[in-house]
């Protein structure tokens, strides 16, 4: 049978390569600057190869050579450069060094010439500075020789717990697709008219941890699997890792209680709405709905009925990481990793499109 393979470029601790190993395909190299999310990325795929790096320092052809890795094998080149420069949070500076990432992204993609890329960034990115950032991305990539598909998902069309949307860029290769050939996304088969995954659907099962006790980073699960949802992530997993509550101060519990399910700051009395000044502030998720953006901050969200901000496993739930994907370092840094993530069942979906549509054109040679 054949085997895809694939290189993540930015790959963080590997949502993007979760996804696209469900599917089917093989990760020949994986390549990010930061030391704990690629510590995280070796622990769950050990047999992928790592570099610890810059990309924008690295020669790729080079260091494929150093691993006996062949380029012309490469099928997919998949990776979500750092998106802070393009954040709408950010100082939105079409001079940002960060904004110039993607550039590492299209020299390697001009390196190996594969026959498909994909890459994932934050939907602002499409109209920021009036669309000529984007209009460049799409230019370069059509100079390299690809058709260009673009779309922005939300992630609860495809069964993950969250109201998450990001853009994706899905490149063809016309050395190998033709002139006439476009990717195709998948259509997501959940929606508003559509069963969704709420966040209680999601990780009602762990709630049942004390807020004032740190406890382990490896316990047994104390209640069982209660949705579709949380038997898929249970899925051969005898152990629950990463679920470690923040303690909080007896007055920020106090605070949290005051909210309801789903309420934020505007539930508050007067005098205590304006005790931390961001609009997010004090919000609690909405047990009956998906989740929000699960992000890299984590210091204002609230889980729907316990006083205290969600685990990491938690959040990994709503990003849709298998209970059996465990991260490493410090707690701070996973639940960094875990809102920089693709999340898994998205890109596995999106995987299982392109080696459709790859399948289909070698079919026809």
């Amino acid at each position: 049978m054949r085997t895809f393979r694939y290189i993540d470029l930015f790959c963080g601790c590997g949502g993007f390569s979760k996804g696209f190993s469900d599917a089917g395909f093989k990760g020949e190299l994986a390549i990010d600057c930061w030391e704990d999310a690629v510590e995280t990325y070796r622990d769950n795929f050990p047999n992928h190869k790592t570099i610890i790096a810059d990309l924008s320092e690295l020669d790729i052809e080079k260091e494929m050579k150093n691993f006996n890795l062949n380029k012309d094998t490469i099928d997919v080149v998949i990776g979500g450069p750092p998106c802070q420069g393009f954040s709408l949070s950010g100082k939105r500076d079409i001079d940002d060094p960060r904004n110039k990432l993607y550039k590492s992204f299209v020299n390697v993609v001009f390196q190996i010439k594969p026959k498909v890329f994909v890459m994932e960034n934050v939907p602002g990115l499409v109209k920021l500075f009036k669309g000529v950032v984007w209009e460049r991305i799409i230019k370069e990539f059509e100079e390299l020789g690809y058709n260009i598909s673009w779309r922005i998902l939300s992630a609860e069309q495809f069964g993950v717990p969250q109201t998450r949307k990001r853009v994706f860029i899905v490149g063809v290769n016309r050395d190998f697709f033709g002139n006439d050939n476009f990717f195709e996304f998948p259509k997501g088969e959940h929606g508003e008219k559509k069963d969704v995954v709420t966040t209680k659907d999601a990780i009602s099962d762990l709630d049942f941890l004390p807020d004032d006790v740190i406890g382990d980073n490896c316990i047994l699960y104390r209640k069982p699997a209660e949705t579709a949802f949380q038997r898929k992530m249970r899925k051969n997993s005898d152990k629950l890792f990463n679920h470690v509550i923040t303690l909080h101060t007896e007055k920020t519990k106090g605070i949290i209680s005051l909210v309801p399910d789903g309420g934020n700051y505007k539930n508050l009395p007067e005098e205590l709405r304006n005790t931390r000044k961001v609009n997010i502030a004090w919000t609690r998720m909405n047990s009956n709905l998906p989740s929000f953006t699960i992000d890299t901050g984590h210091n204002h969200h609230f889980h729907y009925s316990e006083n205290r901000v969600p685990t990491v496993r938690e959040s990994a739930r709503i990003q849709s990481f298998p209970d059996t994907f465990h991260f490493k370092g410090g707690k701070t840094s996973q639940l960094k990793q875990v809102g920089n993530a693709v999340p898994p069942m998205l890109a596995e979906q999106i995987a299982l499109e392109i080696k459709k549509f790859i399948e289909r054109k070698e079919q026809d040679v």
